[in-house]
């Protein structure tokens, strides 16, 4: 029996005023299984990142519940839970330039961890842990006393995957670390991603949008649209069996590397339909959910 090691339960996130919110994450649910990856994925805007920011205590939950290893984390703790939380759970950042700073050296944004939690006080110690988290994201040891400038897009970015590892965290969210990267360097890092998910026994929440190196990556696939889940479900049954239409919709928008095939490949135009049946999500095959109202699911699939 494979353990839950995060459970997301009816999560809202609402900005702006009381009277007219911004519905960023509208009531969803989901959990992630140790050691596996679940993408999520979604156009721009529909409240993935801020999934991802909410769960990791970024912002404060407008509704719902968020249970890490079994315990509440939005619950009110004390400074040591605090601490021992944000080791467990780390963040890779989207943008690789504006997450390091420009004043500080590689080696100082991967040992600043160290100072906040006390770990590695000798200063021999902590290079030479630095110099392995350098190594283990396939960098230099020399590169700890470069700026961040001094870097290119990919290196910064395996700077903020070492920064990650260094409180040896289980698990991690991705927030799209790869949108910002060349399409030669998307694949180094998400080979990087799997490797060290396998020497550490990792367990990844992967936010995107490109559909194809979410495949690549994870063991199972929530679509999200407008702030809700609107299917989740295994990889190859999203990528082979998609039922709702928003998924169609996106997986039509895959660009096809065959010249001959893209050139056939018909896009499904997708347009919102409000229903006024209840909405909620049907178990179509087994671990294979879709939202939806009763009459909507059956004439989708």
């Amino acid at each position: 029996m494979v353990n839950k090691i995060l459970e997301v339960k009816g999560l809202k996130q609402y900005f702006g005023s009381t009277k007219q919110p911004t519905k960023a994450v509208d009531g969803i649910s989901f959990d992630v299984y140790e050691g596996e990856t679940l993408g999520l994925v979604g156009e721009s805007g529909c409240g993935k990142s801020t999934t991802g920011r909410s769960i990791i205590r970024l912002y404060d939950i407008t509704e719902g519940e968020i249970l890490f290893k079994g315990q509440n984390i939005h619950a009110s703790k004390s400074k040591q839970e605090l601490k021992q939380f944000n080791r467990e759970m780390q963040m890779i950042f989207q943008d690789p330039y504006a997450s390091l700073n420009p004043r500080m050296t590689a080696g100082e944004v991967i040992g600043e961890s160290f100072k906040i939690h006390g770990l590695y006080k000798n200063k021999a110690e902590r290079k030479k842990k630095i110099g392995e988290l350098l190594e283990a994201v396939g960098l230099n040891r020399e590169h700890a006393t470069r700026y961040a400038h001094e870097f290119s897009g990919g290196q910064r970015q395996r700077i903020g995957i070492a920064r990650a590892l260094s409180l040896n965290p289980s698990f991690i969210i991705a927030d799209e670390p790869i949108s910002a990267l060349d399409v030669s360097i998307q694949a180094q890092v998400v080979n990087l991603l799997k490797e060290l998910q396998k020497e550490r026994n990792l367990t990844y929440l992967f936010i995107a949008h490109d559909l194809s190196m979410v495949k690549y990556i994870s063991d199972r696939i929530a679509v999200m649209h407008r702030g809700r889940i609107v299917e989740l479900g295994p990889a190859d049954e999203i990528y082979n069996k998609p039922v709702h239409p928003y998924t169609k919709s996106l997986l039509s928008a895959v660009p096809l590397p065959d010249p001959m095939s893209e050139r056939q490949r018909q896009r499904i135009p997708y347009n919102h339909e409000e229903t006024t049946e209840e909405c909620i999500s049907y178990e179509v095959s087994p671990n294979h959910f879709v939202f939806g109202s009763q009459s909507q699911i059956a004439r989708w699939k």
